[in-house]
């Protein structure tokens, strides 16, 4: 297993990126799609967008945070299918256009696992996957990999791990709680964003504006709600919030893994980054300067260290 982080022999110049708000309109197919998975005693609509050739046998899912929607993917996306793949970005449950469920005691692992399992049927994905999860994209993702028969042949593990302290856990659940449930404006909406997810790191007006723009949603009647059912945080009241082990898990997994680490983050802690190079699939890890949890993925170098690892779809 390798270790430690990083560093990276100098590339040359990226080529360069359309616009944010361009890339939907940009020179490789773009689609949104859906379909119905199931809940106990409900189905549920499950969104996703999808970038590059859907006959393309190489393909990547690209899972969010807790609180995030697969917008959050779009320069990624784009530069995946530059390089041959199908790139797939659902929406979780609960948040962008996918479904809420009407018993919020199921936003969960279990539910999220069964949802991108459906998902990946539903796309009639015969072979193996590429996965890359952010936090919560992240813990999904280590679930399936840890089961028998997975079909996830490699993994890209952005700031989370198999043991998460619960004070960090109960910050987030706190915040995602508290948050307003109407901004009078988008710009209202926007200027929230960029102190809850300072962590994200250093970003730029304009990626601002692109998290920002797929982040709220306009009311008919006035104002912008957040993207996703108040209710995911109904696991973080007060009582619920306890340290999280899965350590079982990530020994379960053989793939190999691409494990991001933001050099501040107190969810994935040096620690357990540097344990989860020791044991369980064959590790590489590389930290993240200027951030937290977690990196966003959208500048130039966070995106080469990605696409670097994943290589050309071949």
């Amino acid at each position: 297993m390798t270790s430690a982080a990083a560093e990276r022999p100098e590339a040359a110049a990226p080529e360069p990126m359309p616009r944010l708000d361009d890339l939907s309109r940009a020179d490789v197919p773009f689609r949104a799609g859906h379909f119905a998975a199931y809940a106990p005693h409900d189905f549920h609509r499950i969104a996703y967008v999808e970038w590059g050739d859907p006959d393309s046998p190489h393909v990547v899912v690209c899972v969010h945070g807790l609180s995030r929607q697969g917008r959050d993917f779009d320069p990624l996306g784009y530069k995946l299918a530059k390089m041959g793949y199908r790139v797939v970005c659902p929406d979780l449950p609960g948040r962008g256009l996918s479904g809420w469920l009407k018993d919020p005691e199921l936003y969960g692992l279990p539910q999220y696992a069964a949802d991108m399992a459906a998902l990946i049927g539903h796309l009639r994905i015969t072979g193996k996957i590429d996965w890359v999860g952010t936090s919560l994209g992240g813990l999904t993702g280590m679930v399936l990999a840890a089961s028998a028969n997975t079909p996830i042949r490699r993994m890209v593990i952005n700031d989370i791990g198999p043991f998460l302290p619960w004070a960090p856990i109960r910050h987030i659940g706190s915040r995602l709680r508290d948050a307003p449930r109407l901004h009078h404006n988008l710009a209202s909406g926007e200027s929230r964003l960029r102190t809850v997810l300072a962590a994200f790191g250093p970003l730029t007006d304009e990626q601002w504006r692109h998290i920002a723009k797929h982040s709220f949603f306009p009311e008919p009647h006035g104002g912008w709600r957040p993207h996703h059912d108040p209710a995911i945080g109904d696991a973080f009241r007060p009582g619920r919030v306890y340290s999280v082990s899965m350590w079982r898990e990530w020994d379960a997994i053989t793939c190999p893994v691409l494990l991001l680490r933001g050099e501040r983050s107190e969810l994935l802690l040096a620690s357990t980054a540097d344990e989860m190079t020791r044991r369980g699939p064959p590790t590489e890890r590389i930290e993240i300067p200027d951030c937290g949890h977690a990196p966003a993925l959208l500048d130039a170098e966070q995106l080469r260290i990605v696409t670097d690892w994943l290589g050309p779809a071949a």
